[in-house]
């Protein structure tokens, strides 16, 4: 997230705050090869050239990283054969430590000569990652340094004995994994057992029981499929060139901290490039774009370190063309072999880019996409059932067609393409049209459709980037009800080649296209047709639905351990009851080109379509009024 000093500047979104580093690049290397992160706080960096060495270095980076906090903490420990307990001031954290302080009216406390000191605190949803919120009662810690500040305040940098995340796994998480692994098994076997029954009960109802076992087969093939995938390995001596592009319109908010996110990466500087296209945004965007980049040159110092200014760039369209328009742009501007793809309002991992290339040492990979996390899951209700979905959708639904290289969107929050393929299919790209109309969004899936014709497209769970998601019902069912549209549109034009790849991905792919298209009906026959006519309770097709959920959260559960885990079962139920009616009015509303969730011209033309349509009916009633 955001290095900022400031306590929040996100209104009322939840966003933990990462402690800010010394240097506003702490993660690229410099060019004097002074410093780079595989010496950062002295490591010993004999065994970063391998593939497991890296990954450690960067879960080690990871245990590290400290975040600004605000907890009470119980210090009690024992101090000359006398036991004690003080309250102290949590001020950041890490997995590793904690940075506790007391006033300066406070009497200073001797840590340093005490015995069995044990800290309770509470991790509160949001100010850590997710997965991390939890009682932390009597963890055994050390004080390994003592210091006040100018004000007279004390600091204690403790050290925690075991990490945040073993005293978890052996307080809290090996109870959940069990629990999840049994739910699990339990779901699985009843989706089968009831699906056992509708082949039973077949010849009664042929089409309405032949849907139930296609939908409980797509899940759990995709589920079972979602298991074996595995990451590509890192070789830290593959480092291809790569620009990443980002795209902005309207995004004065985000739009820094994604600039900052994409340049401050463990990448060598020679072979990364950074472009921000504004595509004639009518905010602060553009001032903001110029502000950040003026920040990091000056912090580039008269040694260019880090070569600001010939890396980072940025271009401002002098008319609105859409989002198409602006990658466009920005792919025609690179000069490296590979392009990533980032979303003004997502925020790089500073392995991101590292890990997202490796699938490219196969010649045949067109494009991968990385994973996306949400970044203000803690908001509200929305936003955790948004979390859970998304890290479903990614690390499994997007990894089981990874498993095959056929993944059918790299998605625009963080994805990877060979340039030489999005410059071939760029004018294709542009004037994309569909029954007659032209397709402004679904980019993303549109862009795949092109790759994944002829090349492999997978997905780099390792590769990790953070968004922000909509936290008003409002703004989401606008967004879902685009991302249906161009979904619609894009799996019908990709059911015309998907047979011709690997046939168990091929069967889940037109599986996957029938489930959603046929399920309003299918919801209808079962809630409304059957207890009207038939004066039977729909108590088997109600269960069915339950277990469905229960997969989702059973499985966020199992791979995050998280306490967002229950509202996978509010989005199931949050998706029968609204999302799923976005379907049928997708199949008729196709060729609308309007966003919904930010003014771009399409938007504010149909704003304006909609005032003079008032305007009309305003005047039309006077008439009726003067007549009378």
């Amino acid at each position: 997230m955001a290095n900022d000093k400031k306590k929040t500047s996100v209104e009322d979104d939840v966003l933990f705050r990462l402690k800010p580093d010394r240097r506003l690049l702490s993660y690229a290397p410099d060019v004097t090869g002074h410093r780079t992160n595989r010496d950062r706080r002295g490591r010993d960096s004999a065994d970063t050239g391998t593939s497991s060495g890296y990954i450690k270095l960067q879960q080690d980076d990871k245990n590290g990283q400290r975040y600004l906090v605000n907890y009470s903490v119980t210090v009690r420990f024992t101090l000359h054969g006398q036991k004690k307990s003080v309250q102290m001031k949590g001020e950041d954290i890490s997995t590793t430590g904690i940075l506790l302080t007391t006033p300066s009216s406070a009497e200073q406390v001797p840590l340093m000569e005490a015995e069995d000191v044990r800290l309770t605190f509470e991790i509160t949803p949001g100010s850590m990652p997710e997965g991390y919120e939890m009682m932390v009662r009597k963890i055994p810690a050390t004080c390994v340094r003592e210091a006040s500040r100018p004000d007279g305040a004390h600091l204690y940098g403790m050290q925690f004995k075991s990490t945040l995340a073993e005293f978890s796994n052996t307080h809290r998480k090996n109870y959940m994994l069990a629990v999840a692994s049994f739910f699990l098994a339990v779901i699985v076997f009843v989706i089968v057992l009831m699906r056992a029954e509708s082949v039973i009960y077949f010849q009664f109802n042929r089409w309405l029981y032949l849907y139930s076992i296609i939908a409980a087969t797509f899940l759990l093939t995709r589920y079972l499929f979602g298991s074996f995938y595995r990451p590509t390995k890192i070789d830290p001596d593959y480092t291809p060139g790569v620009m990443i592009i980002v795209p902005c319109f309207n995004e004065e908010k985000w739009i820094q901290h994604t600039i900052l996110g994409c340049i401050n990466q463990d990448y060598p500087i020679d072979k990364l490039e950074v472009i921000v296209v504004d595509d004639c945004s009518n905010d602060h965007s553009v001032d903001k774009i110029k502000e950040i980049i003026e920040r990091l040159k000056q912090s580039d110092g008269d040694q260019k370190m880090y070569r600001v200014e010939d890396r980072l760039h940025y271009y401002v369209q002098p008319v609105n063309k859409g989002k198409r328009e602006a990658m466009a742009v920005g792919a025609h501007m690179a000069k490296h072999e590979l392009l990533v793809f980032v979303d003004s309002d997502s925020f790089l991992d500073p392995y991101a880019v590292r890990n997202i290339v490796q699938p490219f040492k196969d010649k045949k990979m067109g494009g991968v996409s990385g994973r996306t996390d949400v970044a203000n899951t803690y908001t509200n209700s929305l936003t955790k059932m948004q979390a859970v979905r998304y890290y479903i959708a990614f690390r499994i639904m997007k990894a089981a067609e990874g498993y095959f290289d056929a993944v059918t969107c790299l998605s625009g929050p963080l994805s990877c393409y060979r340039k030489d393929l999005v410059l071939k299919y760029c004018d294709d790209w542009l004037n994309q049209k569909f029954l007659g109309q032209r397709a402004t969004f679904g980019d993303d899936r549109s862009m795949t459709n092109f790759i994944l014709r002829h090349h492999r497209t997978t997905y780099q769970d390792t590769a990790v980037c953070m968004t922000i998601v909509p936290k008003s019902h409002k703004m989401f069912l606008r967004q879902q009800m685009r991302w249906k549209r161009s979904w619609l549109r894009e799996s019908i034009i990709a059911a015309r080649y998907m047979w011709k790849k690997e046939p168990f991905m091929a069967l889940s792919f037109y599986m996957g296209l029938l489930v959603p298209i046929a399920a309003p009906i299918i919801v209808l026959y079962n809630l409304i047709y059957i207890p009207i006519m038939h004066r039977v309770f729909p108590l088997t097709f109600l269960v069915g639905m339950l277990m469905m959920a229960l997969l989702m959260s059973m499985a966020q559960l199992f791979l995050r351990r998280s306490t967002t885990w229950i509202f996978g079962v509010w989005f199931c139920l949050y998706y029968e009851a609204v999302l799923l009616w976005q379907m049928p009015v997708a199949w008729f509303t196709f060729w609308k080109s309007t966003w919904g969730t930010r003014l771009t011209p399409a938007d504010l033309a149909e704003i304006e379509k909609a005032k003079k349509k008032q305007q009309k009916k305003v005047r039309r009633e006077g008439k009726k009024v003067d007549e009378h």
